[in-house]
């Protein structure tokens, strides 16, 4: 799948259109989660990301920028080089961190995929490491799960967009099989929020950085286990095995991980 593609630049507000004048911009095809994303990029500089939302995405925006400035210094996280709301729309425009996705070093090179799966795992123990207390973000499904009620009273919950386990359910369906899972007993670490392979960036030898923190926050760490588990049997079951031994989970709790790939298919 292409996975970002050229395009001509939106109208943007005038201080943020002056900053990034001169760069071709390339809008990004997967993972835009309600908002637009674009690359920016001029031969001889450093690329830039420039990721936009308006109405209730607009919140989301906020939420990742003051996550990225909690981050700094503590995981390799891209720098904020700008931040605007222009009426009822937030423009948020950030360093490029260099670097592969981990969805394309998977693919580009199967005879790696153990050491690309090694190195996702190690970075995820170094966030699930963070210092709890310290943390001034709660994410935990509580909160998560009233956000999706919100968003199934609102029709808000894009049912084509389901995964395969659950294409042709309704949202309410989605809803009903949620709350048979609860309760259960859920840990408490710093989690990532959305840690899929194309918000990782690898580097030779391990990650590079993350993206997409605007969910970060104290939560359960299957929240994160789901999601890279999901992603990694796209290429192969065996990839989830070892992810699992890596992170030091010797049989994954099917309870959890049901629940957070539900869950997140809300949003």
């Amino acid at each position: 799948m292409e996975r970002e593609r050229t395009c001509e630049p939106p109208i943007l507000p005038a201080a943020l259109a002056e900053r990034i004048a001169g760069r071709a911009w390339s809008r990004d095809t997967v993972g835009e989660a309600g908002c637009a994303v674009w690359r920016l990029h001029r031969p001889g500089a450093a690329d830039y990301y420039l990721k936009q939302g308006d109405g209730a995405r607009t919140a989301d925006i906020l939420d990742e920028a003051t996550r990225l400035r909690w981050l700094a210094g503590r995981l390799p996280v891209p720098a904020v080089r700008h931040l605007t709301v222009d009426g009822d729309a937030a423009w948020l425009l950030t360093d490029a961190i260099a670097g592969p996705t981990a969805w394309q070093a998977l693919d580009a090179r199967p005879g790696r995929r153990g050491e690309v799966v090694d190195a996702l795992a190690d970075f995820l123990r170094r966030i699930h490491a963070l210092p709890v207390d310290r943390c001034p973000f709660e994410a935990g499904h509580a909160l998560r799960l009233a956000h999706a009620r919100d968003r199934l009273e609102a029709g808000e919950i894009d049912e084509s967009d389901f995964g395969e386990d659950h294409a042709g359910w309704s949202a309410a369906r989605l809803w009903e099989e949620i709350t048979t899972l609860l309760p259960f007993d859920a840990g408490r670490v710093v989690t990532h929020g959305d840690y899929s392979l194309d918000n990782i960036v690898m580097a030779e030898g391990g990650v590079a950085g993350c993206l997409d923190v605007g969910r970060l926050g104290v939560a359960d760490p299957h929240q994160d286990v789901a999601i890279l588990w999901e992603c990694l049997g796209e290429f192969d079951a065996e990839l989830r095995e070892r992810f699992l031994a890596r992170i030091g989970i010797a049989a994954v709790n099917e309870r959890r991980l049901r629940f957070h790939l539900m869950l997140d298919e809300c949003f």
